[in-house]
């Protein structure tokens, strides 16, 4: 798996496509492929893409979803997909205690899947910088 993090509109999927042909990839925007999506793309041998991983997330706490558990459940069936997401723990801490819990809990996940990852870039101005 690959970790792609950035701030908000900083280009990380165009730095993708620089590298892999856009035709080459399968993207799911703020979601995680059905079964028969992921079965399809790799039928195709093409890169699944998550992108706007933290939408994701949010997404799953506001459902009463186990965020962490399905995402590591998916990436045992997709172990070499390309996860993006914005980096969200830089800041003002939210007052609100939803808000305070997403930012916690995406900065834990991210850190997991960084630690899991083959390669993690971080991408400023559509810049790449590999930190794994």
């Amino acid at each position: 798996m690959r970790l792609m993090l950035g701030g908000y509109a900083q280009g990380k999927l165009r730095c993708l496509f620089r590298r892999e042909k856009a035709e080459h990839c399968m993207v799911f925007e703020g979601r995680l492929p059905s079964p028969e999506e992921l079965q399809k793309a790799l039928l195709q041998d093409k890169t699944v893409v998550i992108n706007r991983l933290h939408r994701w997330i949010r997404e799953r706490l506001t459902d009463g979803g186990d965020p962490e558990e399905e995402l590591f459940a998916f990436l045992e069936r997709c172990p070499d997909c390309v996860l993006i997401g914005d980096e969200i723990g830089n800041g003002i801490v939210p007052v609100d205690a939803f808000e305070r819990e997403y930012r916690e809990r995406t900065g834990r996940l991210l850190e997991e899947l960084a630690y899991r990852a083959k390669e993690v870039e971080l991408i400023l101005c559509g810049i790449s910088r590999r930190i794994k």
